[in-house]
């Protein structure tokens, strides 16, 4: 499976999170969001989003590998975090 993520640092949140069997069809969907992501900063209403497209056998094995996307800042340093 491939999960395309777009996450907002500033805010430190997922702003879409799309699920997808095929590659191919992940990236015509990232490409679609980083134009847009393109023309809105080119209109100087700057975004800073990260868009990324993971692969995995399982959205939870892409969650526990990738928490810093689904977990707050304040958990992931929390002492003891794992």
């Amino acid at each position: 499976m491939f999960l395309l993520i777009e996450y907002n640092r500033s805010e430190g949140r997922v702003v879409t999170l799309k699920r997808f069997s095929d590659k191919e069809a992940a990236e015509d969907s990232r490409l679609a969001l980083e134009i847009n992501a393109l023309e809105i900063n080119i209109n100087q209403q700057r975004i800073d989003n990260e868009i990324v497209i993971l692969e995995a056998e399982s959205e939870e094995a892409i969650r526990r590998t990738h928490r810093r996307y689904f977990e707050k800042l304040s958990n992931l340093t929390a002492v003891g975090a794992t």
